[in-house]
């Protein structure tokens, strides 16, 4: 009888799972078009940096994607799957202690970035929209009040480390907690860079994490990660090469602020520059080149940072980068998975 049910139960789960991921996708199929009517008739044109994110002007960048920025790109599409996801999530009630949460901190970000990326189409050049101290002002606003909800509301104290297991560490989850999603989401939105290369790493990304949320029987939390894959899946059918739009800071900082709170939730901060290792190798490029250039009198460790542009400019074209980029995000996924499932036993 215990078998039967079980067997009931996982059934259950999984067809509510593959649901309202479809759901999630037909919603954002649906609300596309509604989108470009809006962003094509208040021209909400993505603005080419000319500012290189190592410092000095962007003149490799430039070379690189002189034909592109001749198109008229719209942004902000990451609106489209944040309402979507939102809609889904609120409607079909998931556990509140699970998914308020993650979806507070999507909303909340993508909020933040909608506001970023309104100044971007309305700036001429530079790192366009709003200016950085701001920005990561507003952003660590979300972040601590996220945190704050997580120590005092939802109690959480400890944090797993390898062979160590729980360390309590009392008020300080809220620093970790502000430092580990800050840090995912700048790093998703440096790794934004190619018609369709987040929307392909971010998809791995949640994938894997709905697997381990199932298995820590979190099924609210593991459902609410494949409802942001099956948007995700939507969004990328556009955005691949060559892009229709793109998803702008509403979307990149909404989608990694909810990864950074998915694996505080899952207690798996230790797997995260892991599975994340395209973000980490982005970011890091970022700051090598910065650095270099600082301490070199100029010089430069990477022909153009992020990464995925010092390939292009070594002669790759940028649908093999995206690709490649893609095939690095899912074997770092399932090894994410494997080092996870070895601290299980």
């Amino acid at each position: 009888m215990n078998t039967t049910l079980h067997f009931a139960l996982t059934v259950h789960f999984l067809i509510r799972l593959l649901v309202l991921t479809f759901l999630s996708f037909s919603l954002t199929m649906l609300l596309t078009p509604v989108y470009t009517h809006f962003a094509y008739r208040y021209k909400w044109w993505k603005k080419p940096r000319t500012e290189a994110w190592s410092g000095g002007q962007a003149v490799v960048y430039q070379k690189l994607h002189a034909e592109k920025h001749k198109r008229l790109i719209p942004t902000m599409a990451g609106l489209i799957f944040v309402v979507a996801i939102s809609i889904v999530v609120i409607v079909y009630d998931l556990n509140r202690s699970e998914t308020w949460l993650p979806l507070a901190g999507l909303i909340g970000a993508g909020a933040v970035g909608m506001i970023d990326d309104f100044m971007n189409i309305r700036s001429n050049g530079g790192i366009a929209g709003m200016p950085a101290r701001y920005k990561f002002l507003l952003y660590s606003l979300v972040s601590l009040i996220g945190g704050w909800w997580f120590y005092e509301k939802l109690g959480v104290h400890t944090i797993f480390i390898p062979y160590i297991h729980h360390l309590n560490i009392g008020i300080l989850i809220i620093p970790l907690f502000w430092l580990v999603v800050i840090a995912t989401s700048n790093a998703v939105n440096i790794s934004d860079g190619l018609d369709g290369l987040a929307g392909g790493l971010l998809t791995s990304s949640f994938a894997v994490y709905s697997v381990i949320s199932t298995i820590e029987h979190r099924y609210s939390l593991a459902i609410f990660c494949f409802i942001i894959v099956g948007a995700l899946l939507s969004y990328t059918w556009f955005n691949i090469y060559p892009a229709r739009f793109y998803m702008g800071d509403v979307g990149s900082f909404a989608l990694g602020t909810a990864l950074g709170i998915i694996a505080m939730q899952t207690d798996t901060v230790y797997i995260l520059p892991i599975i994340g290792i395209v973000y980490v190798a982005e970011t890091g490029s970022v700051v090598i080149n910065r650095v270099s250039k600082k301490l070199r009198h100029g010089k430069k460790v990477f022909l153009s940072s992020p990464i995925h542009h010092h390939f292009e400019a070594i002669g790759w074209p940028e649908t093999k980068v995206t690709m490649r980029f893609w095939v690095i995000g899912q074997v770092a996924a399932v090894l994410g998975l494997v080092i996870f499932l070895i601290n299980r036993v």
